[in-house]
Formats: C-alpha cells, sequence, structure tokens
C-alpha cells in the first residue's frame, strides 16, 4: 500500500510561492476540504471524489500549498511511496 510522504509526514517540501516568493505552508490534502468528513472514508473512496482523475492510478496525493503573505493557494502532487 502507497502511502504519502507528507501526510505521514516522512518529509517536508520546501516550495515558494510563484507571486511573492514567501515560502508556502502545506495546507493538507485537497480532499480534505472539500469534504469535512472524508478522512473517515478509506483513501479509495477519497481519491474517486477528489478531483483529480490520475491521483489513483498513479498513487498521487494531491496537497494544497497556501502563501501566509499573498493568500494565494497551489495544487502540487506528491508521489506516494
Amino acid at each position: 500500500m502507497a502511502m504519502c510522504p507528507l501526510c505521514n509526514g516522512f518529509k517536508e517540501l520546501e516550495l515558494y510561492c510563484t507571486v511573492c516568493g514567501t515560502m508556502l505552508n502545506d495546507s493538507g490534502k485537497v480532499s480534505d476540504f472539500m469534504d469535512p468528513y472524508g478522512h473517515y472514508n478509506d483513501e479509495d473512496t477519497v481519491k474517486m471524489g477528489d478531483g483529480y482523475q490520475q491521483t489513483s492510478t498513479e498513487n498521487i496525493c494531491p496537497h494544497l500549498m497556501s502563501c501566509t503573505t499573498c493568500s494565494h493557494d497551489q495544487v502540487i502532487f506528491v508521489k506516494e511511496q
């Protein structure tokens, strides 16, 4: 079973905002913002409804990265291990 290294704390990303250059904060999985009770579902069910077709077939986890300075949001895709 593949696991997201960000969700499980194995890895941290250092990405910078494309608008203002401030370091982005990892706000978590995109699916957590779409369904407040989604984290109670199994991962396959969550991936079916996250809005990204490739998340299940390519074992990737979409994360919302947010800038605290300019409020820019960016979705990144993290390869599960």
